[in-house]
C-alpha cells in the first residue's frame, strides 16, 4: 500500500509540474502606436520582426496587444491606461503624442519609444544620452539639412520653401526649426505653413499656390497621414515636395534623403530584448540613432513635374 501511495504521489507532483510547465507566465508587451500611415506600420513591424529573430514570438512566449489611437490624443490617453492597468511587461510607444500619453501614466513600466524625434524635448527623457527615467528608445531624426540641400539640388530655380507641419506636434516644430536654419544656409526664403488638424490640410496647401516654389514636409504624423491630399493638390500645380521619409514619397512626394522606419524598428527591438532577457535599465540606455540615410524619389512624380534626377542619386 505504501508503495502504491508513493507512487501516487510521485504522479500527482510530476502532473503539477507539467501543468506549471504549460502554464509559464508569458511576457506581455503593449503597443501604443498614434496613427496609422506607412513610416510608423514599418516602425512596428520591424519592431515585432526583430522580436522574433531573437526568440520572443507573438502567442508563443510573448503577448503582444497592439493598439491604435487612430491620430486621436484623447484615444492616446484611454490606450496608455488600458496597458498599464493590464501590467504590461514592457510598452512600445509609437510616436510623440503615443510615448507622451503613456509616459504620464507610468513611472515604473519600461517604456521604449520609436518615431520621436527628440525625446529630451518631449520632455520624455532628461537627457537623450542619459535619460534617467523609464523610457527610453529610438529617435527619428531625419538629416533635415541634407533634405533641404537635395530640395536645392532638385529645383535649383526654387527661391521660396514653404515648411509644412502640425504645430500642436513638438519633435514637428523641432524639425522645422532645423529645416528653416538650413534654408537660411542655402539662400532660400521660407514660410511655416502649419496645420492644428487633418481638416486644415487641403486648405493650407491650397494656399500656398502662387506663393511658393517648394514644400519641406518633415516627418510629421498629421501631414503623413493626410499626404494624399498634400500630394493631391501640390501636384496639381507643379508644386515639388521634399518629404522626411520615403512613405510620403509613396504617397505623392518628389523626394526625399531618409531614415528606414523598418530599420529603425529592429533597432527598437534589440533594446527591448536587452532589457526583456538581459535586465538593462531604460533608465541607463542612451537614445539610439540609424547612422544610415537613403535617397528615395517618385519616379512618375518627377516626370508629372519635368524634373531630371540626377544619375548619381539613382545607384
Amino acid at each position: 500500500m505504501k508503495k502504491i501511495a508513493f507512487v501516487a504521489a510521485a504522479m500527482a507532483v510530476l502532473s503539477l509540474f507539467s501543468s506549471c510547465q504549460k502554464k509559464e507566465k508569458k511576457i506581455k508587451i503593449g503597443v501604443i502606436q498614434l496613427v496609422e500611415h506607412p513610416a510608423l506600420d514599418k516602425n512596428y513591424q520591424g519592431f515585432i520582426d526583430g522580436l522574433k529573430a531573437a526568440g520572443f514570438v507573438d502567442g508563443k512566449n510573448v503577448v503582444i496587444d497592439y493598439q491604435n489611437a487612430q491620430g486621436e490624443q484623447a484615444n492616446c490617453v484611454t490606450i496608455a491606461q488600458k496597458l498599464v492597468n493590464d501590467r504590461s511587461d514592457l510598452i512600445f510607444a509609437i510616436a510623440t503624442p503615443a510615448a507622451q500619453a503613456v509616459a504620464n501614466m507610468t513611472s515604473e513600466i519600461p517604456i521604449l519609444v520609436s518615431s520621436v524625434t527628440d525625446p529630451k524635448t518631449a520632455q520624455l527623457v532628461e537627457s537623450n544620452e542619459k535619460p534617467n527615467t523609464n523610457v527610453s528608445g529610438t529617435s527619428d531624426l531625419t538629416p533635415c539639412a541634407a533634405q533641404i540641400s537635395l530640395l536645392k539640388r532638385l529645383v535649383p530655380s526654387a527661391k521660396k520653401v514653404a515648411i509644412l507641419f502640425c504645430s500642436s506636434e513638438e519633435n514637428s516644430r523641432f524639425q522645422a526649426n532645423l529645416a528653416e536654419a538650413a534654408c537660411k544656409n542655402e539662400g532660400l526664403n521660407f514660410v511655416e505653413a502649419t496645420v492644428s488638424n487633418t481638416n486644415e490640410v487641403q486648405q493650407v496647401v491650397q494656399s500656398l499656390v502662387g506663393k511658393v516654389d517648394a514644400i519641406y514636409a518633415p516627418t510629421d504624423n498629421m501631414i503623413a497621414s493626410s499626404f494624399a491630399t498634400v500630394a493631391l493638390v501640390a501636384n496639381a500645380n507643379k508644386i515639388p515636395v521634399i518629404c522626411g521619409e520615403e512613405g510620403m514619397v509613396q504617397g505623392g512626394g518628389l523626394a526625399t534623403y531618409g531614415i528606414n522606419y523598418y530599420e529603425l524598428g529592429l533597432q527598437t527591438a534589440n533594446m527591448a530584448v536587452e532589457i526583456l532577457a538581459n535586465g538593462k535599465n531604460p533608465a541607463d540606455m542612451p537614445i539610439q540613432y540609424l547612422e544610415k540615410c537613403d535617397f528615395a524619389y517618385n519616379k512618375d512624380v518627377a516626370a508629372e513635374l519635368g524634373i531630371t534626377i540626377p544619375a548619381d542619386l539613382i545607384k
